[in-house]
C-alpha cells in the first residue's frame, strides 16, 4: 500500500485562502479520518487527494511520487460520495462492475469480484435491484462496493453516513469497522461527527478553519488535547470550561471560580505554577464528576440542576455552576430532581488546564 504524504497544502477560491499550508503524512495500511465542524477544509482536503479540486500552493506525494498534476483516474484512488451518486437506471450489479466494465475487464473477472464484494458488504440478494428499490443503508453499501471492487490502493470516504438516520449510522459504523479488518487498504475518512472518528480512525486529524489542530490516536487526543477546541470537540457529552484564577497559598495552588474552590497537585499543579499566568481555563469532562453522596470532600463543585436528561442506563444533567453552565454523566441509579443543589466531586486525573488567552494546554 502506497504513503501519501501532504506537503504545505494550500488552497484558494479567488482571495480567499481556506486551507493554510496543510503537512500530513499518512502511513501505509492506515485508517485516516479527518474531522472538524462545517467549513474547516477538510473535504476540501479530501477533494484535492482525489484530483476533484486544484492545488494552489504546496504538493501532494502518493509513495513520494508527485501527483497534483495528474488526472483522478491516474491516481489510483476510488472514492464514496455523500449522495451516493448511484446510476438509478442500472441494477446493484451493473453499479458494482461500471468501473471494471470501463476498463474492459473479462467478464468472468467481473462476475468473480462483483460478486466477492457482494458477500462481504451482505449484499447478495439485491444484485438485481435498482437503487430506487433499496433502502438508504442499502444505497450506501453499493457505494462502497463499487469503490471496492476497483480494488485501488486508497480508498476516500466523504462524509458516507451522514444522509442515514442515527440507529442506521450506528449499524453503518459497524459495518465499516468490519471491511476494515478484511480489507486492508489506505482509507481516508471525512466526518464532521466525532462518534464516527473515534470508533473508526487509526489515526484522527482535527481540522478547524483551514488547520490542523492536533493528530493521534483517538485515545491521545481524548486523554491530552493540545488546545480547547480539541477538547471541546471530541467527546459526548462535551468536556466543560471554567473560567478560575490560580492561587498559590501555603504552597498549595488552588483554582479559584464563581462558588468553588479546586486544588491542584502533582503534576497539575507544576504545569499552573510554571505557566506563569493567573487566569487559567479548567477543563472536565462530564463522565470526571461524580456524585458526593455525604458532601464531604473538600475537590467538589456544587452545582444546581437545571435540566435532567435521562438515556437509559446514564443521565445528563445540565448544571449551574456560579452562572456558568456544566454537563454532568452519571448513571441512572437514583433520579436527580430539578432544582436540587448537589455536590459532585471532581476526578483529579480528568482535570485539563487551558491558558484562557491562547486557549493552548499547559
Amino acid at each position: 500500500m502506497p504513503t501519501i504524504r501532504l506537503d504545505n497544502l494550500v488552497k484558494r477560491y479567488g482571495a480567499v485562502e481556506v486551507l493554510h499550508g496543510i503537512d500530513l503524512d499518512m502511513a501505509e495500511n492506515e485508517f485516516t479520518v479527518l474531522v472538524g465542524p462545517s467549513g474547516c477544509g477538510k473535504s476540501t482536503t479530501l477533494r484535492m487527494i482525489a484530483g476533484l479540486e486544484s492545488v494552489s500552493e504546496g504538493e501532494i506525494y502518493i509513495n513520494d511520487k508527485p501527483v497534483s498534476h495528474l488526472e483522478p483516474k491516474e491516481r489510483d484512488l476510488a472514492m464514496v460520495f455523500q449522495d451516493y451518486a448511484l446510476y438509478p437506471h442500472m441494477n446493484v450489479a451493473k453499479n458494482m462492475s461500471f468501473a471494471l466494465r470501463l476498463e474492459k475487464r473479462p467478464k468472468a473477472e467481473i462476475d468473480q469480484k462483483v460478486h466477492e464484494v457482494a458477500e462481504m458488504l451482505g449484499l447478495t440478494p439485491f444484485l438485481h435491484r435498482k437503487p430506487g428499490e433499496l433502502s438508504g443503508g442499502q444505497r450506501q453499501r453499493v457505494a462502497m462496493g463499487r469503490a471496492l471492487t476497483r480494488d485501488s490502493a486508497t480508498f476516500l470516504f466523504d462524509e458516507p453516513l451522514s444522509n442515514l438516520d442515527a440507529k442506521l449510522r450506528g449499524q453503518m459504523r459497524a459495518e465499516l469497522a468490519l471491511m476494515r479488518q478484511r480489507v486492508h487498504k489506505n482509507m481516508i475518512y471525512v466526518t464532521h461527527d466525532q462518534i464516527e472518528a473515534m470508533t473508526l480512525a487509526d489515526r484522527i486529524v482535527v481540522m478547524h478553519s483551514g488547520y490542523i489542530q492536533q493528530q493521534g490516536t483517538p485515545e491521545d487526543l481524548f486523554k491530552k488535547p493540545v488546545n480547547k477546541f480539541v477538547a471541546g470537540f471530541l467527546g459526548t457529552p462535551p468536556m466543560n470550561f471554567l473560567d478560575t484564577e490560580m492561587v498559590d497559598r501555603d504552597g498549595t495552588v488552588w483554582l479559584v471560580g464563581k462558588g468553588f474552590e479546586l486544588a491542584l497537585d502533582g503534576e497539575h499543579a507544576a504545569a499552573a505554577k510554571a505557566h506563569h499566568k493567573k487566569h487559567l481555563t479548567l477543563g472536565i469532562r462530564p463522565s470526571d464528576l461524580e456524585f458526593d453522596a455525604e458532601a464531604g470532600n473538600a475537590n467538589s463543585l456544587e452545582l444546581r440542576v437545571i435540566v435532567s436528561e435521562y438515556i437509559g442506563a446514564h443521565s445528563v444533567l445540565m448544571c449551574d455552576c456560579g452562572g456558568q453552565q456544566v454537563v454532568v454523566e452519571l448513571k441512572s441509579e437514583t433520579p436527580i430532581p430539578l432544582g436540587e443543589t448537589l455536590r459532585f466531586r471532581v476526578n483529579p486525573a480528568g482535570m485539563h488546564l487551558f491558558d484562557q488567552e491562547s486557549e493552548n494546554a499547559i
